[in-house]
């Protein structure tokens, strides 16, 4: 009696089991998911570029002539005026040399007085006269060299800037071409980005229709720099390594807030022309890979690999993988397996595309 009892609670226990398991089948087999297409649009937006800042104006300040450093007038970080002194080479050397020139110019003049007046009375030839001459524009060359050496142990300021460090100490020598520091004009301010062929083709052919080229700059702390700049020169060639081409944007710095040799991001924007977008919730990666599920005329889903081409709010641009003909799996991509056969219902792409952030122009 007990082992008919047992017999019957294990059949029921196993139909159970059976009916459960056959209900969760005919639901995964019943979940519609939703479907859509790649949208192929004009488009915008706004990409970061890695940056150098310089300043417009930074120069090297070195001694152009060789001895002491005996006077330092400027600190480091001190903003100096255009001719403003900065350091003093000991003179007393160029200073004798331009007494000596300047004595002999004299002695020169004197002689060539002498030689036009015995000239004029036919004692002497006119080429003793020429030859005086002569003698006395050589000294005066001399006497001009001279005072040139002896400028050049006072160095001045060529231009309004900001002073940066002063690497030598008074009483060093100082030998011909020696750094003393550098000088930086911080008005303005030149920052530099690399920009890849396809954007930069855009934005040559579109920067027309926009009629602006203004940009902005992210600061390194994160912070946005208040003023904006304006795109003003592209170099001539592309990078063979890297396949970019650098632009050069300028910035006003009027409360002098960037330095020569910071860093930043410029906030460009790119123009897309027939840009092909699907929505980021549409994909997931595997390996740094990134993938979608491209639903075939038998409801089948496939992975399939696609590459991206900029990354928008809540959208991906592709570059290549699929096609606007395509149908993707918009939901459920977590759920589906590679090669099930799924129901969907298909939403078209503008709807799908008009509930994110980007609108398209």
């Amino acid at each position: 009696m007990n082992r008919n009892v047992m017999f019957i609670a294990l059949c029921a226990l196993l139909y159970n089991t059976s009916c459960n398991s056959n209900k969760e089948e005919k639901t995964e087999e019943t979940a519609t998911y939703t479907a859509t297409s790649p949208l192929k649009i004009d488009t915008s937006y706004t990409k970061e570029y890695v940056s150098q800042i310089k300043s417009v104006r930074n120069i090297e300040v070195r001694a152009q002539e060789k001895g002491y450093l005996q006077k330092i007038y400027v600190d480091e970080g001190q903003f100096v005026k255009a001719g403003q002194p900065l350091f003093r080479i000991m003179p007393q050397a160029f200073e004798a040399e331009l007494q000596k020139a300047e004595a002999e110019t004299r002695s020169a003049e004197i002689e060539l007085q002498n030689t036009k007046t015995l000239a004029d009375k036919n004692i002497v030839s006119k080429n003793e006269y020429l030859l005086g001459q002569a003698k006395l524009d050589q000294a005066k060359a001399e006497r001009a060299l001279a005072k040139m050496h002896l400028a050049f142990t006072e160095i001045k300021a060529p231009f309004d800037g900001i002073i940066d460090r002063i690497p030598l100490k008074l009483g060093s020598l100082v030998d011909e071409g020696a750094l003393l520091t550098s000088l930086s004009d911080n008005n303005q301010m030149f920052a530099y980005f690399n920009v890849s062929e396809p954007e930069y083709l855009n934005y040559q052919t579109d920067v027309k229709d926009r009629g602006e080229r203004k940009v902005d700059l992210l600061l390194a702390n994160g912070q946005p720099f208040k003023y904006k700049g304006d795109v003003e020169t592209v170099e001539s060639e592309f990078n063979s390594e890297t396949g970019n081409i650098a632009f050069r944007a300028r910035f006003n710095n009027p409360e002098k807030l960037l330095r020569n040799g910071e860093t930043g991001k410029v906030l460009m924007t790119v123009p897309f022309k027939n840009a092909l977008v699907i929505p980021q919730k549409a994909t997931y990666e595997v390996q740094d890979k990134t993938y979608v599920f491209v639903i075939d005329d038998k409801n089948v889903v496939r992975s399939t690999n696609i590459e991206i081409g900029a990354r928008m709010p809540d959208l991906y641009v592709v570059q290549s993988g699929i096609s606007a003909r395509d149908k993707i799996l918009l939901d459920g991509v977590q759920k589906v397996r590679d090669n099930d056969i799924i129901k969907y219902k298909f939403q078209k792409p503008e709807e799908v595309i008009s509930q994110l952030k980007l609108k398209a122009e």
